[in-house]
């Protein structure tokens, strides 16, 4: 049976995300690069036994290349044409393909210095590891794309602070979107805490 916009409109008035996931089958994780998407995304999604999607695995290839538009919204709409599953990532070029399907969006809403601590973070465990492994091999070249990709993760946090939160406050008051329970965290702390409540698990970072 097919579900139209209004049974989906009626099941988000009918859902809180914030206490329960029944009846959530399909969830976007969004929120600022850093912010914790991904690893809140697998842990979601090992917890209720669905396919973790992420759309930065669909985009970027080896040595940080990237897929072309088209082989990008292919891939997203292959990898997401099950009936549950959970998804991370705001890439706007493919937003149109997901937001539709999907019933329950959980935005992480942090602060900057939040975001800018996980990125800092994030980028010398990265940088270890390569520079461990030229070290082994001989081979540098990893090294000076992933300080690029660093910096550019820091500059990207610092301009979309206040946009993003500006854009989703608009796109979720917006007709089309009328069907996705939101449920925004504005924490790391806060995060663990619904974890805990609607998986029974908790342990996010």
């Amino acid at each position: 049976m097919a579900t139209t916009m209004a049974d989906l409109s009626l099941a988000a008035g009918q859902r809180d995300p914030m206490w329960s996931l029944e009846g959530c089958e399909r969830i976007v994780i969004v929120g600022r690069t850093g912010s914790g998407k991904t690893t809140l995304a697998r842990k979601l999604a090992e917890s209720r036994g669905v396919p973790h999607v992420e759309l930065d695995s669909l985009y970027f290839g080896p040595e940080f290349s990237t897929a072309p538009l088209e082989v990008l919204r292919e891939r997203t709409t292959a990898a997401l044409a099950g009936d549950r599953w959970v998804t991370d990532g705001n890439k706007r070029a493919v937003r149109d393909l997901i937001w539709p399907r999907a019933d329950t969006i959980v935005w992480l809403d942090y602060s900057l210095g939040v975001s800018l601590w996980r990125l800092v973070r994030r980028a010398r465990s990265r940088t270890a590891q390569l520079t461990a492994e030229a070290a082994r091999t001989g081979r540098r070249s990893g090294l000076p794309r992933q300080l690029l990709a660093a910096a550019r993760g820091v500059l990207t946090a610092l301009r979309s602070h206040a946009g993003q939160r500006r854009e989703y406050a608009r796109l979720f008051a917006e007709p089309a979107n009328q069907h996705l329970a939101v449920v925004r965290l504005r924490s790391p702390r806060a995060t663990r805490d619904w974890l805990g409540r609607v998986t029974d698990k908790g342990g996010t970072e």
